[in-house]
C-alpha cells in the first residue's frame, strides 16, 4: 500500500527492501531499550519517513533518476541497518529478544471454521493492514485529494496549470508511503521473530514492488495479490515437510518464481500512470 501511494504520484521507489530493513533495525532497538513495542513502531515509522524525505528531495526537487536514487538508498539503508544494530546492540552470543505482538481474536468472526483462524485471529498490525486498504482506496478514488494525487501521476502539467503544486504532492506521497513501508519493516521483528538479523526482509520488498504491478495500482487487487503470494510462501514449508525428494531450495524460491511468472502475464495488460518514473519540470516545454 505504501508503494502504491508513491507510484500513484508518478514516482517509483525501488528502495523498499532497504527501507524495511532500517525500520526493522531501528524499531527493534527502540523497542528493546524502551521495552515498548508502540514506541518501537513510532521509531520505525519516523526513520522510514526520514529516508522518504531524502528520496523525495532527490527525485522530486533535484529531478534525479528515480531508479538510481532508489538503488543508492537501498544499499545505504542495508548497510546502515547493520551498522546501527552493532552500535547499539553489539555482537552477542545470544541475540536479544523483544516480546512479540500476540494474536487478537475478533469475537464471532474468529470462530468461523478455517477462515476465522486465518483472517480474524491475528496481531493488531495485520488488522491495521486490512483497514489501510479501504482507507487508501476511498482517499484515492473518492476524494479531491486522491484525484489530485492521481493527476500528479497521470498529467502533472495539467494539474499544475490549476495552481496545484505537483512537487509538494509528490513529496508528501513519498514520505507517507515510505512511513507505511517502515511499518511493514517493523512487523518482522515485532510479530515474526522478536529479534533482528541482517537481511531478514528476505526479498519481501521486491515482492511488494511486483505486487503493485500485479494489482494494477488498485488497493483491493494489491490485497488479493498479497494474500496469494502469502499463501505460496506458507505453502513452501508444508511441501518441504511432506517430501524430501525435492531440494528445500526449490521450495524457497517458489514465491519469487511465481511472482516472475505472474508479472510477465499481468504486466502486458496493466496500465501504469502515464507520467510514471518521469520527473516533472515546470520550466520544460
Amino acid at each position: 500500500i505504501g508503494e502504491l501511494i508513491i507510484e500513484r504520484s508518478g514516482v517509483i521507489n525501488v528502495a523498499i527492501e532497504g527501507m524495511m530493513l532500517i525500520a526493522a533495525s531501528v524499531g527493534f532497538i527502540t523497542a528493546f531499550y524502551t521495552e515498548s513495542l508502540f514506541i518501537g513502531c513510532i521509531a520505525a515509522l519516523l526513520i522510514a519517513g526520514l529516508i522518504g524525505v531524502l528520496h523525495a528531495f532527490m527525485s522530486v526537487y533535484l529531478k534525479g533518476h528515480q531508479i538510481i536514487i532508489g538503488l543508492g538508498l537501498l544499499i545505504f539503508c542495508t548497510g546502515l541497518s547493520a551498522l546501527v544494530y552493532r552500535i547499539f546492540i553489539g555482537i552477542r552470543v545470544v541475540a536479544p529478544k523483544i516480546p512479540v505482538l500476540q494474536r487478537v481474536d475478533i469475537p464471532l468472526l474468529s470462530k468461523i471454521p478455517y477462515v476465522g483462524s486465518i483472517f480474524f485471529s491475528q496481531p493488531v498490525l495485520v488488522y491495521l493492514a486490512y483497514v489501510l486498504v479501504p482507507i487508501v482506496a476511498i482517499v484515492l478514488f473518492r476524494t479531491p485529494l486522491g484525484l489530485r494525487l492521481r493527476a500528479c501521476g497521470e498529467n502533472p502539467r495539467a494539474i499544475d496549470s490549476l495552481g496545484i503544486n505537483v512537487y509538494k504532492f509528490r513529496f508528501y506521497a513519498i514520505v507517507t508511503g515510505s512511513s507505511i513501508i517502515g511499518l511493514a519493516g517493523f512487523f518482522l521483528p515485532a510479530v515474526l521473530t522478536g529479534s533482528f538479523s541482517d537481511g531478514m526482509v528476505g526479498g519481501r520488498g521486491w515482492l511488494s514492488l511486483q505486487l503493485v504491478i500485479f494489482g494494477r495500482w488498485i488497493p483491493k487487487y494489491v490485497l488479493v495479490g498479497s494474500l496469494l503470494f502469502a499463501y505460496i510462501e506458507s505453502m513452501q514449508y508444508r511441501l518441504a515437510m511432506i517430501t524430501k525428494a525435492i531440494p528445500s531450495q526449490f521450495f524457497l524460491m517458489l514465491p519469487y518464481l511465481s511472482a516472475i511468472v505472474i508479472i510477465v502475464f499481468v504486466y502486458k495488460r496493466s496500465e501504469a500512470p502515464l507520467s510514471f518514473m518521469k520527473p516533472y519540470d515546470r520550466e520544460k516545454r
